[in-house]
């Protein structure tokens, strides 16, 4: 495997941990009734261990990855000058935070209780702010720059409540049918579609605003490899909030008529809104690493 492939696949891991970590994290610190809050966390603990774990070692990998890719040579990796030239770069600088953030969700783990949840949410958050000054987005200097910064982070952070949202919200399905814990599970995934509707306004204002600022008016872009990924990301996410439409106002009101099979369908529709928010991730992360048009 080239260090570019690998490039792309560490990407894709990172982004993918990241999302799940901070997307499980809202609902055990904020989404979910106070009460309910330690039940949810033993629920999703696997979940945001493997996420947090996920993200460091995907993040030091990608780290030296970006060594031998920078220095054009993959023996590079093992060279400590080459590390420190590349510590030294606008990558390099932003993805010391990058670690040190993701480092901080781990260490999250030992903790307990409400404060647990908390870190491992700001953590998460932080990582996804950090992402936001590396790639594209940090394409620019000045007020303008800042402002494309912002905006991306704002965007990745939808981003993460939405598609990071989807694996609890399907665990919460199956709390719903235990009368323990029917009410607290409803009432969580209320408040997730409830913020979840900001949520996809958001990630599709700032996603539309990001692709103007680096590549300008759609109707001038070139038919290359990265127009032709972003249109298909754009495709697939049309498809999700459609998705997300049909199960809200669709199939949700039908949950409690006798016979009625809406919650099963509204479950393998939610996988299938999982899924695709996978694929996104991996086109992200190929067209990622090409020159905008």
């Amino acid at each position: 495997m080239s260090l570019s492939t690998l490039w792309v696949c560490l990407r894709a891991c990172h982004f993918l941990s990241v999302l799940l970590l901070t997307g499980s994290a809202f609902y055990t610190a904020l989404l979910a009734p106070a009460r309910f809050r330690p039940v949810l966390a033993v629920r999703l603990r696997t979940v945001l261990t493997l996420s947090a774990l996920g993200s460091l070692l995907a993040a030091i990998l990608m780290l030296a990855t970006q060594t031998g890719l920078m220095s054009g040579d993959w023996h590079n990796v093992y060279d400590g000058d080459t590390w420190q030239a590349v510590l030294t770069t606008r990558f390099g600088q932003v993805w010391r935070w990058e670690i040190l953030f993701a480092l901080l969700s781990v260490l999250a783990l030992l903790l307990r209780g409400r404060l647990c949840q908390q870190m491992l949410l700001l953590s998460g958050l932080l990582q996804l702010i950090a992402l936001a000054g590396v790639g594209h987005a940090a394409m620019r200097d000045g007020w303008l720059g800042a402002l494309q910064q912002a905006n991306h982070a704002l965007h990745l952070i939808a981003a993460a409540f939405w598609s990071g949202g989807l694996l609890p919200l399907l665990l919460l399905m199956r709390d719903a049918r235990n009368i323990a814990h029917r009410t607290d599970a409803i009432r969580s995934m209320m408040r997730f579609s409830r913020y979840g509707h900001l949520a996809v306004a958001l990630a599709l204002v700032t996603g539309m605003f990001n692709s103007l600022l680096i590549a300008g008016d759609p109707l001038q872009w070139q038919p290359t490899w990265w127009s032709t990924l972003l249109i298909t990301k754009v495709m697939l996410v049309m498809l999700m909030v459609t998705i997300a439409v049909i199960n809200r106002y669709w199939l949700v009101p039908r949950f409690r008529l006798a016979g009625s099979d809406a919650s099963s369908i509204f479950i393998r529709l939610t996988q299938l809104e999982l899924l695709l928010a996978i694929v996104v991730i991996g086109l992200v992360s190929v067209f990622a690493t090409l020159a905008p048009t």
